[in-house]
This record gives structure tokens, sequence and C-alpha cells, in this order.
């Protein structure tokens, strides 16, 4: 559109574009550029006390969930070679598919949800990428120093001592990385067997492997590409502004607050000077994990770790300010409106997580532990026997899908007078298939046609438990 041309009414509807004003720096080289190493400064307050005990819970979670035992197996492991999911008292094959699909359609809304509600908290504070990162720059900060120490380091040529502390942290970051990638595998393999075939050197190839792979994986991406990943590769960062809205609980400058920033003396009284509440200190960039500046507006790259907040907090309480310059808040709130936090996609997130968890609860409440596979002979769908009787026969697979061991009694209905040739009452193992062969012989007299349909049936021989599946099949006659 040229200058002199007014807007359509069609252009009138288009999204308003805000100008974001950057303030340069007095140093403006210090400031953090793309692809430039970030030293994150060590930082305290409330959120990063959260954040961290957050972690820790999440971490200790993480580590020793696999050396959980219940009823004298693995409380949490994913066989893959078995085609088993194991999680305490419930084993999941892959029968059990819808199960695993609601669990995870309700995970998906769940994030939704709390996206929309409270931002990227999951970012911030639970996700992987940033427990590992923030452990990670734990091992930098006691190696090589603080983040200044930690730059003059690096500017510094190689010399003995440099070698020493760069050699310490490398070393520090791989054994973790190793006990990472063997906790990660002991979620797909038994945690005790995996332990003793790694302190004694007799790991199989293939496991030998996948442990290199995820140490280096885990070595790659906490200790060099950290804010790369959260920045680039992971699509969460991208989609989520389709779930904010102007009551999402973000971190934010208050800019009406904070303007006009620079510095000032701490006796002197800034509002005669012109200047808000901001001092330009750029301790909030400092301490971001992934190097932006929260006074530019919200960005994608923001994380919602809150060690802006906690780092603006402290200046403000050392300058005799009123706090939350940089806080958690709305962008309605900012703007002086009134804060909806019960809204219409809220509600609809709600109502979605209500029916995917009553879904769930009734396929985990309604999962029977017990299948039945029938395989028909395919050579000879039916023979007379030396009695003159019709016979089928066929091959019954019994997966006992429960951590027990049980016996079951078989039985078959939809034809008077059947005679069951072959075992009626079998003992199945825990989480174990039994293959039974047998053959069902009648009368042809008792046959009103060519084919007519059958049910087997298995029911668990128990006092406690009434658990039973019925299959139907079909039965055969001679043409």
């Amino acid at each position: 559109m040229r200058a002199d041309e007014k807007p359509s009414v069609s252009n009138t509807n288009r999204i308003p574009i805000k100008n974001v004003k950057i303030h340069p720096a007095k140093n403006a080289h210090e400031r953090y550029k793309p692809g430039d190493q970030i030293y994150v400064r060590k930082n305290s307050g409330f959120f990063q006390k959260l954040r961290q005990r957050m972690n820790l819970v999440y971490f200790a979670f993480f580590a020793l969930l696999p050396w959980l035992q219940y009823n004298g197996h693995q409380a949490v492991l994913f066989d893959i070679s078995e085609q088993r999911f194991t999680l305490w008292g419930l084993t999941l094959w892959p029968q059990d598919l819808t199960l695993l699909a609601w669990f995870f359609i309700f995970g998906a809304f769940l994030l939704f949800f709390v996206t929309t509600f409270l931002g990227r908290v999951w970012c911030g504070y639970m996700c992987p990428q940033t427990v590992w990162t923030f452990i990670f720059i734990w091992f930098e900060e006691k190696t090589e120093g603080t983040a200044n120490q930690r730059r003059k380091l690096d500017q510094q040529k190689m010399n003995a001592r440099k070698l020493w502390k760069k050699t310490l942290k490398h070393s520090c970051w791989l054994f973790f990385s190793l006990f990472t990638a063997m906790t990660f595998a002991g979620y797909f393999s038994p945690m005790s067997e995996l332990f003793f075939n790694i302190v004694t050197l007799s790991t199989s190839a293939t496991m030998a492997t996948i442990l290199a792979f995820f140490t280096f994986a885990t070595y790659g991406n906490a200790g060099w590409m950290r804010e790369t990943v959260c920045l680039h590769m992971c699509p969460y960062a991208r989609f989520q502004s389709a779930m904010f809205d102007k009551d999402t609980l973000t971190v934010a400058y208050d800019n009406e607050r904070g303007e006009n920033r620079g510095a000032r003396g701490r006796k002197l009284d800034h509002k005669a000077l012109g200047l808000g509440d901001c001092i330009d200190c750029n301790l909030c960039v400092e301490v971001c994990p992934t190097g932006i500046d929260i006074r530019n507006g919200l960005q994608y790259e923001c994380i919602n770790c809150g060690s802006c907040v906690d780092a603006c907090s402290s200046v403000m309480t050392n300058m005799k300010y009123e706090q939350g310059l940089i806080r958690y808040t709305t962008e309605h709130e900012l703007d002086g409106k009134k804060v909806h936090l019960v809204r219409s996609k809220l509600v609809g997130y709600a109502v979605v997580l209500v029916i995917m968890s009553t879904m769930l609860v009734l396929e985990v409440v309604n999962r029977v532990p017990l299948s039945l596979d029938i395989i028909r002979d395919r050579t000879e769908l039916a023979k007379e026997n030396f009695n003159g009787e019709i016979e089928n026969v066929f091959t019954l697979k019994i997966l006992n899908m429960s951590q027990t061991d049980n016996t079951y009694k078989l039985s078959v209905k939809g034809i008077e007078n059947t005679q069951w040739h072959g075992k009626q009452e079998i003992f199945v193992k825990a989480a174990s298939v039994f293959t039974l062969p047998i053959s069902i012989s009648v009368d042809p007299y008792e046959l009103k046609g060519y084919m007519t349909d059958i049910t087997f049936r298995v029911k668990q021989v128990s006092a406690e438990d009434d658990v039973s599946i019925e299959h139907e099949s079909r039965f055969f006659n001679k043409r």
C-alpha cells in the first residue's frame, strides 16, 4: 500500500503491531547476541528457591524410581522387548493401547490448561532440559567460579590452571551424563541387572551403544546447547502462543513504572529527575538462562522461570522502591484492566480435562487383566473323527495380564452337547502367555448349518476375584 492510500475496510481488522523501543546499553558490546555464550549469573530469591526444591524433588523421583520394588519386581519398567509396561500394580500390554492413548491425551490437555493459566511454568520449573541445564551450571560454578570468573577464564590463554578447571568441569559433566543415561536405561531394562553389568563391564554391545548415545546426548544438550534447545529445537516454544491470552500469568516488566530507565544515586529523587524505577542495572539479563531482556516485552524465548523477578526484587529492596517492577502478572493487569481468572478458554480446557480423566479412570477400572486369542487350524476347517462326530481344531492363547500367578477354567457355549478334547483347567504364571491346543467335537445332528457361532470363555479360579473373558469364534461343519 502506498503512503497516500487510505486503508480499506478489510485492512482495518489487521492485528495491531506494537513497536518496542530497545534501549542501547552503555557497554553495548557486552550485551548478549545470538550465538554468544551465556554466562548465567548466580541468583537467589523466592522463585529460585521454589524452582530448586521442585528440581530436587523431580530429580530424586527420576533417580530413585527405577530402584523401587513392588511385589517382588521392579515397580516401573517399560520392557519393550517383551512388549510389557509395568506401573506398580498395573501391567500394560499392546492390547492396552487405548489406555495409553487416554493417558497421553490427558497429559496434553493438562499441559494446555496449565499453560493458559500460568504460562510456561513447565519449561521454567519442570522441563528436563531446564533441570539438567541448571545442574550443569551448578557444576560450572563449583569448578570455575562465578559468571564473571568463568567469562575471564574463557578469555585467557590455555595454561595449567585453566586446563585443570576445564578438565574437572567436563569430567563432572560426563560422569553425571553417564549416571543420567544409566538411570534412563533402567526404565527399559531391569535396573539391578543393568547396574551389575555396568559395574562388571559385561553389558551387551546394544546396551553399551544406548548408554553412550544418551550420555553424549545429555552432555551435549545440558552442557553445550542449553538455551539453543529451548529457542530453536523445542516445538513447545513455538505453539505456546496459541494457548496464551491477555489473562495468562507470565513474567513481565512494568513499562509504566520502569521508564525512563537510568542510573541514579540511592538518595536522589528519581521522579524529579524524570526517571522510572528501573536503574538499568542489567541484572535481569545476566540471570536469564536464555539470555533475553524481559524489558523488551513478552518473547517466546522466555521460560517463565522467575530468575529476573528475583534479581529485580533484590535491586528494588536495595533501592527502597516498591516490589514488582518485574513480576508474574497479566497483560490486562499491566494495562490497568480487570483480570478474568475464569474465562471461556480455561473453562473449555477444564471441561475436557474432566472428561479425559473420567475416561482414563473408567478405562483402568473396567480393564480385565486377561486376554484370549483364538487361532483356527487353517489346513482343515472341519473333519469327521472315529465316532462320527464333526471336530474343529483350535489353538488358544491365554495371556495373564496381572502380576500374580492364576489358575483358569475354560469352557465353550453356543452348541449343545459339545465334547472338549484337551485341558480345561490351566495354570498361567504372572505376565505370561499359555498356548493350549484343543479340539471341539459335536454330533452332526446338533449342527443346523455349515457354520455355527460359538463362544469360548476363560474364568479365573479364585474366591477373591471374579475375572473372566469371552471370545467369539466359528464352528464349521463338513460340506
